[in-house]
């Protein structure tokens, strides 16, 4: 694999790690990967394992994440018609299948986080500690929103879902798209290469060849206009050590005014369906 660029763990070490190109696909991979990843979740800016909102920026967050809960399940109810079974996987504290089940989703989840899990057990959403233990029973939807990045054995996991899928199933993931501008202005400062905890950084030919070698085939690719905010507000901070508020917002609106032109939006989601 060739070298791309340095990155620090920002979020809570300070240390640097190397994004490799892959040789097959256009896809970037961190290196190395710690033994002992579950370590550098532990840090309470680690904002998708709680519900603070102790700060400007928790409140803005925690605002947006509310927000696209409508978005995302209105997007599933419009993909899917019939019986509503979900799994989703990195369910975090639970906010996004409690909404669904308010919907009248069947609803499962997965979340390897003891702290999210016991958040989300006193919304009444009960969550698996990882893929393995959910039984065989068949999904008519599978949702990973930020999750695809974070997963160590990925093709395996890949090949789980598409088991735990009905035929004809749905398949939504939502990543970070190291193709985006936002991306480029940052470079090392980007908050979505987030290493070492996102082990895998996509583009959209990345995605598309990946999961069309393991029998899904791609419907639709929506972007994540929010996101473009979001990440350029938190590498400001990772750049200058402020919270540019400003800046920020410049950089998302020009983000997401190239990506109208190119599709290189800085967050997409991908709606796959298991092929017969």
């Amino acid at each position: 694999m060739t070298p791309f660029l340095k990155c620090k763990d920002h979020t809570l070490t300070q240390e640097v790690f190397e994004l490799h190109q892959a040789a097959e696909g256009d896809m970037l991979v961190t290196h190395p990967v710690p033994d002992n990843l579950a370590k550098y979740y532990e840090s309470t800016d680690y904002i998708s394992h709680t519900d603070a909102k102790s700060s400007a920026f928790d409140w803005v967050y925690q605002w947006v994440k509310s927000y696209n809960l409508k978005r995302k399940e209105r997007l599933l109810s419009r993909v899917l018609s019939g019986d509503k079974k979900l799994l989703d996987i990195g369910a975090g504290t639970g906010d996004f299948l409690l909404h669904c089940k308010k919907q009248s989703w069947q609803v499962s989840g997965v979340e390897p986080n003891d702290s999210a899990r016991a958040l989300a057990q006193k919304k009444g959403i009960a969550l698996h500690e990882d893929l393995a233990t959910v039984s065989t029973e068949k999904f008519h939807a599978i949702t990973l929103w930020h999750v695809l990045e974070h997963l160590p054995d990925l093709y395996k996991d890949i090949v789980r879902i598409h088991d735990l899928l009905e035929t004809d199933g749905v398949l939504v993931v939502a990543v970070p798209n190291y193709k985006a501008y936002d991306a480029e202005k940052y470079g090392a400062y980007w908050a979505a290469y987030d290493v070492p905890r996102h082990l895998w950084h996509f583009s959209q030919a990345a995605i598309k060849r990946i999961f069309e070698s393991q029998g899904f085939r791609l419907l639709e690719t929506k972007p994540m206009p929010f996101d473009a905010y979001y990440v350029s507000l938190l590498s400001e901070k990772y750049k200058t050590g402020k919270q540019r508020w400003w800046a920020a917002f410049r950089s998302g609106w020009t983000s997401n005014a190239k990506a109208k032109r190119s599709g290189e939006y800085s967050s997409l989601i991908y709606i796959l369906q298991k092929a017969k």
